[in-house]
C-alpha cells in the first residue's frame, strides 16, 4: 500500500439513500445501454435465513418416530450482539393466519438486524432472494403455537428437534412454496423479497459453524488464536471438512437458482470459499458480477498467516469481484495479506460508467479509491474510480470499504415505545441520586467484558471521589461461545469489586447474564449517564449507535468507546480509548461522568448525525452501486468464451496450412517456485512431437526463456521453431537437426548457425545504463537480484519483501520512464515481481508478425499465452487491414527488415490466406482475465489437451510438475516470470 494513512471513509455521509439509489439506477441503465446484461435482481446469501421454519407434526414425535437428538444451542446466535432492535416485529406483527394445510409455522429470526434491514431496504428498486440455512429444524404439534421467543431457536414445550435426514423431500418443497411470498414485516416487500433454504446435514452444519466459524475463524479475526480460546479444542483443522462442504452446498444452491445478469453479495466469515465455489460452478452461464461483505474485523497479515488453510480462504474470497470490508484499515490488511501470503500483485483498477456530471461527482464521494499510482496518461475523467485490486493471475478483484449502520428510524421509533417508560422511572427510582454506567456485550473473550470490569475497579480506587456515587450495569448476552470459565471470572471480580467497594446498603456492580427485553433495553440505555463499550476487538457494534438514538430524549449522554471498534472510526466524538490500559478507560469514564451539558450536547449532535445519516439502508444502497461500477461492458460484461474443442478442431482439418505460436512458461509448463525446473511434461512432448511430424503444420515456441534453456529442453523436436528472448532471437523450423537433446560444447558455433539475433542492427548501448540503475535499487532492497540477457536486461524482486519490493519497483519504474526511455529506443515492462527493458522492436507482437509474413498461406492460427507480453502476439494477429476487395494484406514487419535490409534484399507486401474466424488467440486463465485474446482456457495442461484432440490423442494423465514439485509449493501460483 501506498499510504498507512487511515481516511475518514464516509465523505458522503450526508447522501440519503434516496440520492444512492438515484446513483444506482443510473448505472444500471448506463450498463444497459452499453448492452451488459442485468436482471434487476439481488441475491444476498447469508448463513441463516431471516426466517425460523418450525415443522408442524400431526403426531407426537414419539408416534412419528422421531428421536430427540441432545439439546445444542441456539440457532438465532449473530456474530455482532444481538440487537433487541431487531425484534420489533414481537410486539407490531401479527402471526401469520394459520391455514389447515399448511406444514410449516414462519416466524422472524432475530439477530443481525441492520443487515437485514439494509437487505430488506434494497426491495423498493430490486427484487431480491435471501439464501441461507433453515437452521435446526423444530416440530411442534399441529394443535401447538410457538411463540416469539421459542421460534429465536430455544427449545419450548412441546417442541423437537428434527434430525435433518428425517425432514422428508415433501416437507422440503412445502416450505419452499410456503416461502414465497412471506411477508413478515408487514411493509409491503411481498413477492419483491424471497427466501431460499439450504439444507445441511446436522453434522455438517454444527462443524461449520460451532467447529471452524467459532472455534478458528472468529478467534483469528478477533486477534486471537484458536489455543488462546477457552475451548477443549486446539487444532485449526478440526472442522475444515465441515467448513468446505457446508461452502460447496451454498454454493452449489446459490448456482441452482441464478439467473445471468444477477447481483450477488455474499455476507461474513462463515462463506468465505462461496465466491471462488460459486464462479466455478457457474462458469460460462453469462454475467455473474460476486460481491463479499467481511462483517468483522480483517486482521493483520502476521496473524492471518498463522491459519493453515490461509491459501484456501483467501482464494476462496478473490472468486468475488470485490471484497468489502466495514474499514479501510481492514480493507488493507486484507491487501497485504494476499500480497505477503499469497504472493499476488496489487494493481490500480478503474471503475468507469457513462454518468452525467453531477452524477458522477457524487459516486466519487460516497467511497474512497485508492489509486496504486497516478495516471501515466495524464488524463483524467470525473466518473472514473480507481481501486486498489489484486490480480489473481488475471482476474482483477476489487477491494473496498463501507461501514454498516443501524435501522436510525425504526430504533428511534422503537425509543417511544410506552413500556420503556415505566421501566425508566424504576431504574431512576432505584439509583436515585447515582450516576449509572451502562454496559451491555456478548459473553464472548473478545468483547472485553474482564477488562471494563478492571477498568471501573481503577476508576473507583483512583477516583476515590465516586466510590458510593457510581453504579455500573453490566448486562453480558448468552451467546454459542460461552465460556463456564470466562462466566465464572467475571463472577469472581465482581464479587471482588463489591466486596471492597460496595457496603450493605450500596453494590457498585450489577453484573446480568442474560436477554434484555427490549423495553428492559432501550430503558437501561436512556437511563444512563455514560455508556461504555469496549471489545478487545469488534466489526461493528449496534448498542453503540443505538445508545446514541436512546439518549436523544433524555440525558444527552457520553459514550466510552474502544478504538480497536470498526465504528470507531466513524464516531470521532466518542470518548475513544485503548481497552488494554486500564488507567486510560478510567480516565475516560470520569470525563465522561463529569463532563458539562454543554459539551455533552455537541458531542451528541455529532454523533447523533452519523448514526442518522449512514444507515444501513444506505449501506445497503452503496453496496449494490459499488458492485455495479465493476462492471466495464469490455471484459467483464461478457467474459471471454472457453474455447471449445470441437470448433477448434473443425477448423484445424479444415486447413491446408496450420500456424501454431506457443508461449512456454504458464502455457505448455505451470509457474513454478524454481524457474529451471519448468520442465515439459510427457503430453506436453507428446502434443509438440505429433504436431511437427504433420508437414501442414509450423509450430513455434515463442518465449522469453533464452537459447540454451528452450535448446535443452526442446531442441531434440524436429521441425520445432523457438523464439528466445520475447522475440531477440529465432529459430526457424528448417534449422532444427532433431539429435540434440543437450545444449552441446560448443554452443557458440551452433547458435550462430541456427539462431538468428535481431538486437545485432539495434543500440544496445543503454543496456549499461539500465545496470547501474537496477543495481542502486538492487542494494537497497534485499533479496532482489540482476538478470542480463544478450537482449534485455531484468530486475527481480520476488525474493524481497514484496510490499517494500513493489514500492521500489515503481519507483525505479519512474525513474526509467522520466529520465531514460524518452532518449532510447527501449520500453519499461512490469512483470510478475520483475521489471524488464527491452528495445522497442523487439517483442513478441513482432516475431509473429514475421513468422505470419514468411507463412502467408496459413488458413489456421492457434496462439496461446498466459502473460501481459502474450498480450503483444493477440494484437499483432488483430490488426490486418483490408483493401477494397476484402483482401487482407501484411507489410514487411520490423523483424524481417532488420535482416533482410542488411542483406540489400527489399520485401514486398504479402496477402494473408487467413480468415479472422481461424484464428484463435488464446489466454491460459479465468474467463474474467484482463485480455486481447478471443479466447480462454483454465490452465495449461488444457492447452496441451486441446493440442492432444488436434491429433486424435488423449492425456496420459503425467502432471506437469513431477520434476519440480507440487504447485502448492509455489508461492501464489507464480514464479519469477520473465521467460515467459
Amino acid at each position: 500500500m501506498d499510504s498507512f494513512h487511515e481516511p475518514y471513509t464516509r465523505a458522503g455521509d450526508d447522501i440519503s439513500p434516496d440520492a444512492v439509489r438515484e446513483q444506482v439506477r443510473a448505472l444500471e441503465d448506463s450498463h444497459k445501454a452499453h448492452g451488459v446484461q442485468l436482471s434487476g435482481r439481488i441475491v444476498h446469501v447469508c448463513h441463516y435465513l431471516p426466517v425460523v421454519p418450525t415443522l408442524i407434526s400431526h403426531l407426537s414425535p414419539a408416534a412419528a418416530g422421531v428421536l430427540s437428538p441432545p439439546p445444542s444451542p441456539p440457532t438465532h446466535y449473530g456474530d455482532v450482539p444481538t440487537s433487541p432492535t431487531s425484534d420489533a416485529a414481537q410486539a407490531q406483527q401479527p402471526e401469520q393466519p394459520s391455514v389447515p394445510s399448511r406444514r410449516w409455522k414462519l416466524a422472524p429470526r432475530y439477530g443481525h438486524a441492520a443487515m437485514i434491514s439494509g437487505i430488506r431496504s434494497l426491495s423498493a428498486t430490486h427484487d431480491q432472494l435471501i439464501v441461507g440455512w433453515t437452521g435446526d429444524i423444530l416440530s411442534v404439534p399441529s394443535g401447538g403455537a410457538a411463540s416469539a421467543e421459542e421460534n429465536s431457536g430455544n427449545t419450548g414445550d412441546g417442541e423437537q428437534r428434527v434430525p435433518s435426514h428425517l425432514v422428508s423431500q415433501a416437507d422440503r418443497e412445502a416450505l419452499e412454496t410456503e416461502l414465497v411470498g412471506y411477508d413478515e414485516d408487514g411493509q409491503g416487500n411481498k413477492g419483491k423479497l424471497e427466501c431460499v433454504p439450504v439444507w445441511l446435514e446436522d453434522k455438517v452444519a454444527h462443524g461449520h459453524y460451532e467447529g471452524y466459524c467459532k472455534t478458528t475463524l472468529w478467534p483469528l479475526f478477533h486477534y486471537l488464536l484458536w489455543q488462546d480460546v477457552a475451548t477443549e479444542y486446539a487444532s485449526a483443522d478440526a472442522h475444515w471438512v465441515h467448513y468446505e462442504q457446508a461452502n460447496q452446498v451454498f454454493a452449489e444452491r446459490i448456482a441452482s437458482v441464478l439467473r445471468p445478469g444477477d447481483l450477488v453479495w455474499v455476507h461474513d466469515y462463515h462463506l468465505l470459499l462461496v465466491p471462488k465455489l460459486l464462479r466455478s460452478q457457474v462458469g460460462e452461464k453469462g454475467l455473474t458480477i460476486i460481491g463479499l461483505f467481511v462483517h468483522t474485523p480483517f486482521p493483520s497479515s502476521e496473524v492471518f498467516r498463522c491459519l493453515p488453510r490461509r491459501k484456501e480462504i483467501l482464494d476462496g474470497m478473490l472468486g468475488a469481484n470485490l471484497v468489502c470490508f466495514q474499514t479501510y484499515s481492514y480493507s488493507r490488511h486484507f491487501i497485504s495479506t494476499c500480497v505477503r501470503v499469497c504472493g499476488y500483485e496489487t494493481t490500480s483498477r478503474s471503475a468507469t460508467a457513462s454518468l452525467t456530471a453531477n452524477t458522477a461527482s457524487t459516486l466519487s464521494t460516497s467511497s474512497h479509491p485508492v489509486s496504486a499510482h497516478p495516471d501515466r496518461s495524464g488524463s483524467s475523467n470525473a466518473s472514473e474510480n480507481k481501486y486498489i485490486g489484486i490480480d489473481v493471475q488475471g482476474h482483477i478483484v476489487a477491494v473496498s470499504h463501507c461501514p454498516v449502520g443501524i435501522n436510525a428510524e425504526r430504533v428511534a421509533r422503537d425509543t417511544l415505545r410506552p413500556g420503556i417508560q415505566p421501566k425508566l422511572e424504576a431504574l431512576r427510582t432505584l439509583y436515585a441520586d447515582k450516576k449509572i454506567i451502562v454496559g451491555r456485550d456478548k459473553l464472548d473473550v473478545v468483547k472485553g467484558v474482564l477488562h471494563k470490569l478492571r477498568a471501573f475497579e481503577k476508576l473507583l480506587h483512583d477516583y476515590p471521589e465516586w466510590q458510593g456515587q457510581v453504579v455500573l450495569i453490566q448486562v453480558t448476552s448468552p451467546s454459542l461461545t460461552d465460556s463456564p470459565k470466562l462466566e465464572r471470572q467475571i463472577s469472581e471480580l465482581v464479587a471482588h469489586i463489591n466486596g471492597e467497594y460496595g457496603s450493605l446498603d450500596f453494590i457498585p456492580v450489577h453484573h446480568y447474564h442474560q436477554t434484555l427485553k427490549k423495553d428492559e433495553f432501550y430503558a437501561l440505555l436512556s437511563v444512563a449517564d455514560l455508556g461504555v463499550i469496549t471489545p478487545l476487538r469488534d466489526g461493528m457494534n449496534t448498542t453503540s449507535m443505538e445508545f446514541v438514538i436512546a439518549q436523544e430524549r433524555t440525558k444527552q449522554s457520553p459514550l466510552v468507546l474502544s478504538e480497536f471498534m470498526g465504528i470507531s472510526q466513524h464516531m470521532g466524538q466518542a470518548l475513544q480509548v485503548n481497552p488494554w490500559d486500564l488507567g486510560d478507560v478510567a480516565a475516560a469514564m470520569n470525563t465522561g461522568l463529569i463532563m458539562s451539558s454543554a459539551s455533552k450536547a455537541a458531542r451528541h449532535t455529532a454523533l447523533h448525525k452519523v448514526v442518522t445519516t449512514h444507515t444501513s439502508h444506505t449501506w445497503a444502497a452503496l453496496l449494490v452501486k459499488m458492485l455495479l461500477s465493476q462492471i466495464d461492458g469490455q471484459t467483464t460484461a461478457r467474459g471471454t468464451p472457453y474455447l471449445p474443442k470441437e470448433l477448434l478442431k473443425d477448423k484445424y482439418d479444415s486447413a491446408t496450412k496450420r500456424l501454431f505460436l506457443f508461449d512456454y512458461d504458464g502455457t505448455l509448463t505451470p509457474i513454478v517456485k524454481t524457474p529451471s525446473m519448468a520442465v515439459p511434461s510427457s503430453d506436453a512432448l507428446n502434443a509438440l512431437t505429433k504436431l511437427t511430424s504433420d508437414p501442414r503444420n509450423v509450430i513455434y515456441i515463442v518465449s522469453g526463456r533464452d537459447q540454451a534453456f528452450l535448446e535443452l529442453h526442446l531442441g531434440h523436436i524436429k521441425h520445432l521453431g523457438m523464439s528466445a528472448e520475447h522475440g531477440g532471437f529465432i529459430r526457424d523450423p528448417s534449422n532444427g537437426n532433431g539429435s540434440r537433446v543437450g545444449y552441446s560444447s560448443n554452443a557458440a558455433t551452433d547458435e550462430e548457425e541456427t539462431w538468428v539475433n535481431f538486437t545485432a542492427q539495434l543500440d544496445m548501448e543503454w543496456m549499461d545504463e539500465v545496470a547501474e540503475i537496477f543495481r542502486y535499487y538492487t542494494e537497497r532492497t534485499t533479496g532482489s537480484h540482476i538478470e542480463v540477457k544478450k537482449s534485455s536486461i531484468t530486475w527481480h524482486y520476488r525474493a524481497s519483501d514484496p510490499e517494500w519490493g513493489l514500492f521500489q519497483c515503481r519507483q525505479c519504474q519512474d525513474l526509467l520512464e522520466n529520465n531514460l526511455a524518452h532518449k532510447r529506443p527501449i520500453e519499461v515492462l512490469v512483470g510478475k515481481k520483475n521489471l524488464e527493458v527491452r528495445p522497442l522492436a523487439v517483442n513478441k507482437g513482432e516475431i509473429v508478425k514475421r513468422i505470419l509474413y514468411l507463412n502467408p498461406d496459413a488458413e489456421f492460427i492457434f496462439c496461446a499465452g498466459d502473460d501481459k507480453t502474450d498480450e503483444d502476439m493477440f494484437r499483432a494477429l488483430h490488426g490486418f487491414p483490408s483493401d477494397a476487395t476484402g483482401n487482407t494484406h501484411l507489410a514487411p514487419p520490423l523483424s524481417v527488415t532488420l535482416v533482410d535490409n542488411n542483406h540489400g534484399i527489399t520485401r514486398p507486401d504479402v496477402e494473408l490466406a487467413i480468415a479472422p474466424d481461424a484464428i484463435f488467440t488464446t489466454a491460459v486463465g479465468p474467463s474474467t482475465k484482463r485480455t486481447l485474446a478471443g479466447w480462454h482456457v483454465t490452465t495449461p495442461e488444457e492447452v496441451v489437451d486441446h493440442m492432444l484432440h488436434l491429433v486424435g490423442e488423449s492425456s496420459r494423465g503425467v502432471t506437469m510438475t513431477s520434476m519440480s514439485g507440487p504447485v502448492s509449493d509455489v508461492v501464489g501460483g507464480e514464479a519469477a516470470k520473465s521467460y515467459m
